[in-house]
């Protein structure tokens, strides 16, 4: 891990960077900002731990958690509001057994993610499986590739 930091501190230094680019860079790796990089850069780059704080939860692109293998995003914009992403998520939310404040299963196979908006709104509800794109999609046929993904089936709950 020591490594895979003074590599993107190098990246970082040769560049003249920024510390949202050191974070995405850092997130690319390891899918999460992982708090060892956080204490490694602000000790070698001489920048408060609380600046880079300040940018994870400024924003939404950086989690401070590790990801699931397979990544949920439902739409949750007004187009996706008005055509039943509630009912998506909630169904996603029970099939995944999450509880409200969580995002990973226990398991570590799926991370469901809530977001403003995709910007495929002519396609409304959206949700995005693994980067795939489901538009004008239901709750079944999501929890159906869902199962192709070894995701929880109906037995199970």
């Amino acid at each position: 891990m020591l490594e895979t930091f003074k590599t993107i501190e190098e990246k970082y230094r040769q560049n003249e960077g920024n510390i949202i680019s050191l974070l995405q860079d850092t997130q690319e790796v390891f899918g999460y900002i992982p708090r060892e990089a956080i204490d490694y850069f602000s000790t070698t780059l001489g920048v408060a731990p609380s600046r880079f704080f300040g940018v994870v939860t400024f924003y939404a692109q950086f989690r401070m958690k590790p990801t699931g293998r397979h990544k949920i995003t439902a739409c949750c914009g007004t187009a996706c509001h008005v055509r039943g992403s509630d009912r998506i998520l909630n169904s996603l939310r029970s099939e995944l057994k999450l509880d409200p404040d969580e995002d990973t299963t226990k398991d570590g196979e799926f991370t469901l993610e809530q977001v403003n908006c995709v910007g495929a709104c002519s396609i409304a509800p959206i949700v995005v499986v693994d980067k795939k794109v489901y538009g004008k999609t239901t709750s079944d046929k999501i929890l159906k590739e869902l199962r192709t993904l070894g995701g929880p089936t109906h037995d199970e709950i």
